[in-house]
């Protein structure tokens, strides 16, 4: 079977889980990319400067680059990506079917309606990560009913969908996708990637005697954009009220807009350490050096939380707010991490207390349950969930 992968740009999530479906099944994939973003350096406004990844990319399966002839190229605007070449690149390949990640691009748009209009012989499939958490009671009923109304039309185009957890699945169906469906395809990261090797091990611990954090000392950890809806501010206003004089750390790598807001507020102070942006190859170092992995977004836009799974792979605990894609799924409470309410800062200071008090050999059994859980987020997870949803196509004999 053939199946055409349409995907804005390469992803340093998703480009080992295509290597991995090209290595170990019989698909055969094609990735059709339809910009070159992530290849090259290019500025990042969340991280605030220009980054390239460290990381393979692009080994390891078929893929092929399709002209991108928008004015204006981005992954931010609906117009950014316009690749008028994409049918006949697709009419070439013939695939079986093809795998759309998103829709909010004008070749998306147009690909769906080329496949409404019969001129798009494969059925399509969908990826997305969106949910319901956060923010969603805020729009007005009137643009709720207008939303659902287009969704439900825009859905009803998909032969299946590829649920990456339980929010993103309720999500689904409050948009009318039957459940029969929508299969389970966890999100994930390459887990041999995140894995706490004697090197990494050593690196850790020379970052924290770097940064004067005695072994036995407790660290939280902030890793990622520092922007308004990760919510670093209120992870650091909750620190500071909560954390003891001494024996307590909070570390915050990453850049981004309240750089300069967040180290006013931290004062100098000798507990709040600042990293600066790190690329995948530093990243286990990173997570390593600390003991809780914290993101305490806001909002209805932290669609997962892709770090948590990394961190836990390295038996590291994640705290993290209720509207964080991946709660529902890595964190239980109490058992592989914490849950608070999010925006509000006297929870989060309360869950930092008890971090803070909790034993050290109860802190360990945490972060191995942490790990055994993120293991059930997998390639091979996400790839049984994916052949299953070939296969109901197949079985109804490739219609929508």
């Amino acid at each position: 079977m053939k199946l055409a992968v349409v995907l804005s740009h390469p992803v340093q999530y998703y480009s080992p889980w295509f290597r991995w479906i090209a290595a170990r099944t019989a698909l055969r994939l094609r990735v059709f990319y339809l910009w070159d973003a992530g290849c090259r350096p290019r500025h990042d406004p969340g991280f605030g400067h220009t980054l390239v990844w460290d990381t393979d990319l692009l080994s390891g399966y078929e893929h092929e680059f399709v002209p991108n002839l928008s004015a204006h190229p981005s992954t931010n605007t609906f117009s950014g990506l316009r690749n008028p070449d994409l049918p006949a690149r697709l009419t070439a390949f013939q695939p079986d079917a093809v795998l759309l990640f998103g829709y909010n691009y004008r070749t998306h748009l147009a690909l769906i309606a080329r496949r409404a209009a019969g001129l798009l012989r494969a059925p399509l499939l969908f990826r997305g990560d969106s949910h319901l958490l956060g923010g969603a009671s805020l729009r007005s009923p009137a643009a709720a009913a207008i939303k659902r109304l287009a969704l439900r039309a825009l859905y009803s185009r998909f032969a299946a969908f590829l649920a990456v957890g339980s929010a993103n699945r309720d999500y689904f169906r409050h948009y009318g996708v039957p459940g029969k469906k929508i299969f389970d395809a966890p999100h994930c990261v390459n887990q041999e990637h995140f894995t706490a090797s004697p090197a990494r091990l050593a690196s850790a611990a020379a970052l924290r005697a770097r940064l004067g954090i005695a072994p036995g000392d407790r660290v939280i950890l902030f890793a990622g954009k520092f922007t308004a809806k990760k919510r670093p501010d209120l992870l650091l206003a909750a620190f500071l009220q909560t954390a003891p004089a001494a024996g307590a750390h909070l570390i915050l790598a990453g850049d981004g807009p309240l750089a300069d807001t967040l180290r006013q507020h931290a004062n100098d102070d000798p507990r709040v350490h600042f990293l600066p942006f790190a690329n995948q190859s530093e990243m286990p170092a990173i997570y390593l050096a600390g003991d809780v992995f914290a993101l305490p977004s806001q909002g209805r836009h932290e669609t997962w939380g892709l770090a948590v799974n990394e961190s836990m792979h390295l038996a590291r605990p994640a705290l993290v707010s209720d509207v964080v894609g991946c709660q529902r799924d890595l964190v239980i409470p109490g058992q592989t991490g914490w849950v608070f309410p999010a925006d509000h800062p006297d929870a989060l200071a309360a869950t930092l207390r008890d971090i803070f008090a909790l034993p050290a050999s109860e802190l360990t059994r945490i972060g191995a349950a942490a790990q055994s859980r993120a293991a059930r987020c997998s390639y091979a997870a996400a790839t049984d969930g994916l052949l299953a949803a070939l296969a109901s196509i197949s079985n109804s004999n490739l219609k929508p």
